[in-house]
């Protein structure tokens, strides 16, 4: 990545914070790992230290917007332009290639467009969460809710955080105008995956699949949201089911709490209550 900033301009910010995402990650896992111990190169250490001291400060008290596979694609759609999407989606398998299999990596790449028909319309990626274990997952979703993902994104993931059950109270899923493109691939083997069963409940995508991921774990909330806060025509054609400003409040200050929860299950008591903001 930082390889990668040094032949893109504007794409430090996204080193800055995969930096702090995977320390927060590091930090929390099983068996907990500090930022000397992810990067054991003393020189490497050093020299991000010096370019990139944010993450080192931040990592045990702000939150990451997201999982750090994300910053990764964005990288590599800065690289390759979004429109090459052949080429993205072969750079990101050849990465996962070289990389130990299922540690923070992401096993899905979603591709949005405005149109079905309209090959020249602007491209937007996401990926799946690229966490390890139900509680990484559950923090950096709810984080995504919180501070990242488009309202209508969050507020459908959030009718139905952290338990897989829909809120009785709240019902903010969407339906995205069926004329959209919002497609998904496997990473290690392209092949097309069809949207999952949580998918289909949250943004009313056509499926056959029976099965349910967690909510917002999948590659599609990340794409979606980012077609959603670009393309002003889609999102004015999204139906969203209608909810109160105060009962999404509501949802907002459950999906805190439960995250507050999560949070002192696994021994992590020192976050602000800030997410991080990566300084470009």
């Amino acid at each position: 990545m930082d390889d990668w900033s040094n032949m893109t301009p504007g794409s430090k910010h996204l080193v800055d914070e995969i930096l702090h995402s995977i320390f927060f990650l590091g930090k929390i896992n099983k068996i907990p790992f500090s930022p000397n111990e992810i990067i054991s190169d003393d020189d490497i250490l050093k020299a991000l230290k010096e370019k990139y001291p944010r993450p080192f400060q931040f990592y045990l008290t702000q939150l990451p917007r997201r999982s750090p596979f994300s910053c990764v694609l964005d990288m590599i759609v800065l690289l390759n332009n979004p429109e090459n999407e052949e080429q993205i989606k072969k750079s990101l398998q050849e990465l996962i290639n070289d990389l130990a299999p299922q540690v923070l990596v992401s096993s899905t790449i979603c591709i949005s467009q405005k149109s079905k028909t309209d090959q020249n319309s602007k491209r937007y990626y996401g990926v799946s969460m690229s966490t390890n274990g139900p509680n990484p997952g559950k923090i950096v979703i709810a984080a995504s809710c919180l501070s990242k993902w488009d309202e209508y994104v969050s507020g459908a993931v959030m009718t139905y955080y952290p338990k897989k059950v829909k809120k009785d109270y709240f019902d903010a899923t969407i339906e995205v105008p069926g004329n959209i493109r919002c497609e998904a691939f496997n990473l290690s083997n392209d092949e097309k995956i069809n949207p999952c069963r949580s998918c289909h409940n949250l943004f009313g995508l056509n499926t056959k699949e029976t099965r349910e991921w967690p909510y917002g774990n999948c590659a599609e909330p990340e794409s979606l949201s980012n077609l959603l806060k670009n393309e002003e025509e889609v999102k004015n054609k999204t139906h969203v089911h209608e909810h109160s400003a105060e009962n999404r409040q509501r949802a907002e200050k459950e999906v805190r709490k439960d995250l507050m929860s999560v949070l002192r299950t696994i021994q992590f008591t020192t976050w602000t209550g800030e997410f991080y903001n990566p300084k470009s």
